[in-house]
Parts: structure tokens; sequence; C-alpha cells
């Protein structure tokens, strides 16, 4: 958690060759000197192990702010908009032809990089731009919770975990922000976008799929019960008095309607992501259907958790227990019997090779967090579960209630964040007065070929070594093993 989004990458283009301006000749060239400087930054990002990704995002975060005003400019150049209180007059000489590299669109044949989406639109330009820009803001706030879940060094202290969650959290909402402003720009185009990557349904999803990130961390800055249970795991820690988790009965009761809003939040992106993609559109990768759907699951999980810790604040230990069973059937793992508790089932096995899995990704830096936080919550509810049973069969002995009647009778969540408009940003009044002057050089960037190799990757069969493409053959009939 936060999904690990790959960045698009673009091919070659030269605004010159496509847009002409009377007013700020030198606007053209400018935006596709930024462009070409984007481009080469999210080859550089792709091309990077996953280790060094991280410190590759501010200088795609730095390009992508040095772009999109010259982009947008043009745009509204085009529909004769006012830019920085100046008239700004853009003429379309051709219809432009972009390429991008769809990162959310299932591929249609397994093991093999999707091939570049030609869009002819400049529209189209601004919602992969942004869609960029938004992916950047989440693998951020995925760098600033790292920290928190790797067990290669010490475990954060509570300043630094509630550093790392502010800033996440921060990040992720200006996604939030990006997406639901381009959801509403979608509006604007009757026709049908050429790829599920940049529908409305798909802007308006991830928008919501943020919203539940954030209101995840929410929660997650003022629960000790994750830390506890990382801390306890962590063979680096050196902590060796570990203060039992405590949360206040008023704040359990609030987490657990966050924790559901969140989960009513995963759920109608998970609608959305399903719905989006039609004929030519493609669907939308399950990859990243599973993690919503475990991000829901996720959520409701955590608020059984919390309407535990209430009822057992309550002295109602048998009630407590109850929610913690249902917490679990939430997750997905449901109710285990004595026997597979104490001995070896093929159910427990397969959940510990997973958590094992996650664990080596964590320290890896590579995809960890896909499974939305499912795991780390259910080694959480079976702690409190353990502990709870002990103390019901020795002290109170209260019944325990069936969980089904529980979750039947959960209230509605409740919102914490409000999504702040987002504004885009537009070029300084002394920028645009400089281009006014004609071009100091000739536009060359769409001329500049060298994503051919991009290309010939791409369309490398299966299994080749790289170098040695040209030894195998392309033929339509290929068999793939």
């Amino acid at each position: 958690m936060p999904f690990p989004f790959n960045l698009p990458t673009t091919s070659a283009f030269s605004f010159s060759s496509y847009f002409n301006s009377d007013t700020h000749p030198s606007l053209p060239l400018s935006a596709s000197t930024y462009r070409g400087v984007l481009r080469d930054v999210l080859k550089k990002h792709k091309r990077l192990p996953p280790r060094e990704q991280t410190s590759n995002l501010s200088a795609i975060l730095l390009s992508l702010n040095n772009y999109i005003p010259y982009l947008l400019a043009v745009d509204s150049g085009l529909g004769g908009q006012l830019v920085a209180g100046e008239e700004l007059d853009v003429v379309l000489k051709t219809t432009p032809a972009l390429k991008w590299r769809p990162t959310l669109s299932d591929n249609l044949i397994p093991g093999r990089e999707a091939a570049r989406l030609k869009i002819q639109s400049l529209e189209y330009e601004v919602y992969f731009v942004l869609s960029t820009f938004a992916y950047t803001y989440i693998l951020l706030s995925r760098a600033s919770l790292h920290p928190l879940y790797s067990s290669a060094t010490a475990s954060p202290t509570a300043e630094q975990r509630t550093s790392a969650i502010t800033t996440a959290t921060k990040h992720l909402l200006s996604a939030a922000s990006i997406h639901e402003f381009l959801s509403k720009r979608a509006d604007q185009i009757p026709s049908d976008p050429p790829s599920a990557d940049i529908t409305k349904s798909t802007f308006r999803a991830l928008s919501s799929l943020a919203l539940a990130e954030a209101t995840l961390l929410a929660v997650l800055k003022d629960d000790p019960y994750p830390a506890a249970v990382a801390q306890e795991r962590n063979q680096n820690d050196k902590d060796w008095m570990i203060k039992a988790p405590d949360i206040p009965k008023v704040r359990a009761h609030l987490f657990a309607r966050l924790c559901l809003a969140a989960a009513e939040h995963a759920a109608n992106a998970s609608s959305l992501l399903n719905s989006a993609g039609g004929k030519g559109q493609g669907k939308i990768n399950p990859e990243i259907l599973r993690y919503v759907d475990d991000l829901r699951r996720t959520g409701r999980g955590k608020a059984c958790r919390f309407f535990g810790i209430d009822a057992d604040l309550g002295g109602q230990t048998g009630a407590a227990i109850a929610w913690l069973q249902a917490g679990l059937h939430e997750l997905g793992f449901g109710m285990k019997d004595e026997g597979s508790r104490k001995g070896l089932s093929l159910g427990r096995m397969k959940k510990e090779w997973n958590e094992k899995r996650e664990d080596k990704k964590v320290e890896k830096g590579a995809a960890w967090g896909s499974d939305a936080g499912k795991y780390e919550e259910a080694r959480v509810l079976e702690m409190l579960e353990k502990k709870w049973v002990k103390e019901n069969d020795t002290v109170n002995t209260q019944i325990v209630p069936p969980f089904a009647s529980l979750i039947g009778n959960m209230p509605s969540g409740r919102e914490i964040h409000s999504l702040k408009p987002f504004i885009p940003p537009v070029l300084d009044s002394s920028v645009l007065e400089s281009m006014r002057a004609p071009p100091d050089r000739a536009d060359d960037y769409g001329s500049d070929d060298a994503s051919s190799d991009d290309e010939r990757e791409s369309q490398a069969p299966v299994g080749t070594f790289p170098g040695t493409s040209g030894d195998y053959s392309r033929s339509s009939t290929s068999n793939y093993y």
C-alpha cells in the first residue's frame, strides 16, 4: 500500500511540426524542449533497478512541473483562452501524432510489453501527462511509507512514523485531486478515448482509490497495533521492552467508521475499474483490480478489529472475539478450526508463503504492498484473537456469538478528508513575454529516433537474450511455449 504503479513512457514529439503561434513564436519550441526532458527522464526511470527508482522520482516530478505549464499554454492558446492575463494565439497546422505506452490496460500478449498507443489529440496528451503526475505522487507516498514496513533496519520512532505517514497522506491527496480534475475535464470530450487508461471512469476510480488509501493512513497514524506486530517481527529492532498497544474507547469506534469509509471508496473504485474500457480500449489489468478488492477487504477487516477493541474495552470479550472472526472473514481467510490452528493446513501454508513473499518484496523495494495490507491486518487480528481467547477461556468465559449478525449491523463510514481542487501550474507573465521573440534554433525533437530501441525491445520474442532478437523468426504464425 499504496499500489505500485508503473510510469508510462512516450515517443519523441515536435510541437513546431503541428502548432504555430503568431503571438508567441517560441512557445512550440519551448514546449518541445521540456517535453523532451520529461521523455528522457521517464525512459531512464524505466531502465533503473527497482531500488534506484525511488531516488529518481524527484527528477520526474520536476520535469513534469516544468512541462505541464507549457502544455496547458498550447492547449489554452488553441481554445482562445487567456494565459496569465495575456492573449495567446496558437494555430493547429496538422493533426498531431503522439505515442504513449499504457500501463493500466491489460496486455493481450502475456510476457510481452504493451505496444505504444498512437493518439491524435492534444487533449489525450494532457490526460497522459497529468496521469503520470498523479502516479508520481503515489510512488512518492510509497517511498515515504517504505521504512515503516522494512525489517532491514531498526523500527522507526513514533515521530518518524508520524512524519512518514503525514507526508504520504499529502502525496495521496494530491494524486486524488489530479484524478478528480481529469475526470471533470473528460466531460468536455464527447468521443471515447482510445485506451482504458484515460477514460473518465478510470480517473474517477483512481481518485476514489487514492482517497481510500489516504483514509486508511489517517487511521494508521494513531493505530499502535500494526507497529507493535512489525516491531515484534523485526530482527534488527533493539528495543527489549515494547509497550502494550492501547486505544481509547471513543477513538476505537471512530477508527472503525473511518475504515468503513475507506472500504466504501475502494468498492466504488472497484466498480468503476471493472466497467472501464470498451471496444478497442482494452480492459484494466487484473493486478489492479485484485489490489482494489484487497484494499476494500482490508478496510472492512480493520473496521471489525476496531469494533472488537471497542467491545473488549466495554468488557464484552465474547463479542470482541466474534468481531475478530468477522475481520478474518472479511479479509477472505475465514474461521479456522482448532486442528488447523495448531497443526498444518494447505490454507495456512499458502498464507504463510504469501507473507514471506511480501516480506521479500519489501526488502527488495519492488512491487511491495500489492496485497493492500491484507496480510499485515491478518497478523494483527490473529495476535489479538490469541490473546483474547486465552483471557476468555481462563477468566471471563463469555459466549462467543456468531459474527454474521455483527457484520450485518455495521454502521456507515465517516469521512475525514476533503479533496482540494487541483490548480494546474501556469506560465509566469515574464516567461510568456520572453516567448514573443522568434525561436533561436530549430525544433528537431520530433526527428529524434532514440525511442526505437524501446520499440525493438517490445517487439523481441519472449525469452530471447538481449541483442539476439534478429536470430529469431518474427512470423505471425510463431508458437510461444
